[in-house]
């Protein structure tokens, strides 16, 4: 929030922060696509290192957010979630 004069001049949301940033279209590479196809999406998107880094870093945030919530509520995107983790991590050598 910003003040001026004691008074509400205005209101930041940084809920959006990450809109127009390319690399969330990359998110699909973890979520639907196998391993072995990743590196042809990323060749065919013409992915830099950082895009791609933060197109993993949105896959893995968006997933670790799901996985809790969707425990026990939606099973099928639970799993989905685990499935991103692990992919990532396997690219990790973890």
């Amino acid at each position: 929030m910003l003040v001026r004069d004691g008074r509400l001049a205005a209101v930041i949301d940084f809920g959006c922060v990450g809109v127009g940033d390319p690399a969330v279209d990359l998110i699909v590479a973890w979520n639907l696509l196998p391993a072995s196809a990743r590196a042809t999406f990323r060749e065919a998107v013409g992915a830099d290192d950082a895009e791609w880094a933060r197109g993993r870093g949105w896959a893995l945030s968006i997933s670790l957010i799901q996985l809790p919530y969707y425990w026990e509520t939606n099973p099928p995107l639970a799993e989905n979630s685990r499935h991103v983790i692990r992919e990532i991590l396997a690219e990790a050598g973890g």
